[in-house]
């Protein structure tokens, strides 16, 4: 960018980085980083609009501004312009999750895993697969998928939360607690701390997912042992 500040590629980057940060280190981000992602996105979208990156520069900032209805066709034109961009297809799918229709969420990971079956995000994909069965009471099916992605990434502290949840809705409530103990000590003291919390950050922007939600993944925290407050 100091180089080169028209440069549609540096903009897309630049603006993919930092909604990373928005999204992965809350903690670290300030409050400008989604403001000056969304101008660097429209910008690169403007100079190069043939360009998949900028495209999906733009369809990852909606995505963090919770504006999942717009992102999937920033998404679909990065598949239309590129159709082995495997983040569009697992993207489109984490925005139907959020959104819905939640059962073509699963479909649109399962994509992204056939075309790159040893992609370092592989976790992450088996992650929401697990997530779309706890949303749909598929609890046997969840904890399949939830814990392929333990074992695929034992570092990601949400996979462990959520975990938690099905394992207690199943009625292990030993294993369910000691997942969500491990999946706080990973994401943080300050993260996973109370249904308040998770509440206050949570990104499913539906009436629909959010009651969906209240009854699968928030009710398997509660029976963890989580608190409100």
């Amino acid at each position: 960018m100091a180089l080169n500040p028209q440069s549609a590629e540096a903009q897309s980057f630049l603006a993919w980085t930092l909604v990373g940060r928005v999204l992965d280190f809350p903690e670290s981000s300030s409050d400008g980083d989604i403001k000056r992602a969304e101008e660097l996105a429209t910008q690169a979208v403007a100079a190069s609009p043939s360009s998949p990156l900028a495209h999906f520069a733009k369809g990852i900032v909606l995505r963090a501004q919770r504006r999942c209805r717009a992102a999937i066709p920033e998404y679909e034109t990065v598949i239309a312009l590129n159709r082995n961009w495997v983040s569009a297809f697992a993207d489109i799918g984490r925005c139907k999750i959020f959104i819905g229709p939640i059962e073509e969420a699963i479909p649109a990971q399962e994509q992204a895993i056939r075309l790159s079956p040893r992609d370092p995000l592989i976790g992450i994909w088996y992650f929401r697969i697990g997530e779309a069965h706890l949303l749909q009471s598929r609890i046997d099916e969840a904890i399949f998928w939830l814990e392929k992605a333990r074992r695929a990434n034992p570092a990601l502290g949400y996979v462990r939360v959520y975990l938690a949840s099905a394992y207690a809705l199943k009625g292990d409530t030993e294993r369910a607690a000691a997942e969500l103990a491990e999946g706080r000590r990973l994401s943080g003291e300050r993260s996973w701390i109370s249904m308040a919390k998770i509440r206050a950050r949570s990104r499913y922007e539906t009436q629909t997912i959010r009651a969906l939600c209240e009854a699968t993944f928030y009710a398997g925290l509660r029976k963890a042992g989580l608190s409100e407050e």
